[in-house]
């Protein structure tokens, strides 16, 4: 006998179903202050599994403490961050290790070991993650030097790299690791436009090919346009928007004009 539509459990049971899955990742009301200054004041925002956020703002307004309060490093004065769900602010460092399982982070400078060869960086969290075979573990490595175009570099060690080859083999470190969210801290810093490019080429493979969750902390709005779903634009440490890029790039906000006015802006040539 079919359900009956009236009833309520079956009421409940179908908005259960209909019901759009929670976003991967939640800000609510986030704050923190260093020495008393307000650096981050009521932020929120939410990114779906397989979304590209993009945190833009001028230096110095708190975009990348905001992937730090993400990843544990700093502990937000209040407001509520959720991961999958889960509720990570009051989690110890142990629990918080699980969440760094699950989220990783490529930082500007890299933060690959110096004394290892890109291969052997690449292949660090793989061995430290255990349950592969050796034959495993350089299997991988492979196609991850191959996704992120190091193949000609895997035995150089990092100091001999340029800036940009440095955080392409980053992002492949990060991804041997196996997370579900990549966070990247202002990846196009002191990196030519051609860099810059393949840079944004490699972030977006990872989410059209292999279904990434990612949030990108920077600066550069051409940068932006080529990977956001989502911009969160943080100005005088508050959110003065948060929406998807189309919106973003039509507000009439004064200061989200000034500010792409000011990206636009080119310095004339002698």
């Amino acid at each position: 006998m079919p359900d009956d539509p009236t009833n309520p459990e079956t009421l409940t049971a179908t908005a259960t179903e209909d019901a759009p899955p929670e976003p991967l990742i939640v800000f609510t009301n986030v704050s923190i202050s260093f020495d008393g200054r307000p650096v981050l004041e009521d932020i929120s925002f939410s990114v779906d599994r397989g979304q590209t956020l993009c945190i833009l703002g001028r230096s110095g307004v708190g975009k990348s403490v905001a992937l730090r309060i993400l990843m544990g490093f700093l502990k937000a004065d209040s407001g509520s961050i959720r991961v999958d769900g889960q509720e990570i602010t009051d989690l110890d460092e142990r629990g918080m290790q699980a969440i760094r399982k699950r989220i990783t982070m490529v930082f500007q400078n890299g933060a690959l070991f110096d004394s290892l060869s890109v291969r052997e960086n690449v292949a660090f969290p793989l061995r430290e993650r255990g349950g592969l075979d050796e034959s495993q573990v350089q299997q991988i490595v492979d196609r991850l030097l191959g996704l992120v175009g190091a193949e000609d570099v895997e035995q150089s060690l990092p100091a001999s790299l340029s800036t940009g080859r440095r955080r392409a083999v980053a992002i492949a470190r990060a991804l041997a690791a196996q997370p579900e969210v990549v966070l990247y801290d202002e990846p196009t810093t002191m990196v030519d436009p051609i860099i810059a490019r393949r840079l944004g080429g490699i972030i977006q493979r990872l989410k059209h090919q292999l279904g990434f969750t990612s949030i990108v902390v920077t600066h550069d709005m051409r940068f932006a346009e080529r990977l956001a779903d989502l911009v969160l634009f943080l100005h005088l440490g508050r959110a003065q928007f948060f929406g998807p890029l189309k919106e973003f790039l039509a507000s009439e906000d004064p200061a989200i004009q000034q500010f792409l006015t000011l990206d636009a802006y080119t310095l004339p040539m002698e």
